[in-house]
């Protein structure tokens, strides 16, 4: 029974994510355009080292469709795509960390060359306007103050983060022993 919930919500998950991306595709034109010369292209993402105690993430696959948006296989995943992208999830950790200040998780990526340059350059130059998403419901003057106090918790958390990081970079080590061998009082 967990198998089927968990199908289930990963399915609706990943159904999300894939009008997240649209979303952000189908606002900038030039976006779409880079991956219309892609139609038919199909990209397999996944995820090497997950912890074996957590549920296994699934293997996603994406077709580019003809107007420059993706479309997520939801069949099995194709056994030659052009561009396939691992994702190093040793420490998922580690990554929501890096996710939070801004940097990229170590990323393989293997496949045609001008379709990983035009996907990395989606990854460097798109972002979602959640502002302008939100004037849509609540108005200008709301969705920017709304805006305002999430990018202040973003960068409370990116830095955060980094403190995280940086502490458990850098611990030292602290003996346990005293001088004579013996542990200290």
């Amino acid at each position: 029974m967990f198998q089927s919930v968990q199908t289930l919500v990963q399915g609706a998950v990943l159904e999300r994510l894939t009008l997240l991306i649209n979303h952000v595709l189908s606002a900038e034109p030039v976006a779409m355009t880079r991956l219309q010369r892609h139609s038919g292209s199909t990209v397999l993402i996944g995820f090497t080292g997950w912890p074996s105690l957590l549920p296994a993430l699934p293997v996603v696959a994406f077709q580019v469709s003809p107007a420059g948006l993706v479309e997520r296989l939801k069949e099995a995943p194709p056994s030659a795509p052009q561009l396939r992208i691992e994702v190093d999830m040793a420490n998922p950790a580690a990554v929501f960390a890096q996710a939070l200040t801004g940097e990229r998780p170590n990323v393989e990526i293997a496949g045609d060359a001008e379709f990983a340059s035009d996907v990395n350059w989606l990854i460097d130059n798109l972002r979602w306007d959640v502002e302008d998403d939100l004037a849509r419901f609540i108005g200008a003057a709301p969705a920017r103050e709304v805006s305002r106090l999430a990018r202040a918790v973003a960068d409370g958390l990116r830095k955060a983060a980094r403190t995280v990081r940086g502490a458990t970079a850098h611990r030292s080590v602290v003996p346990t022993t005293g001088s004579e061998g013996s542990p200290p009082r």
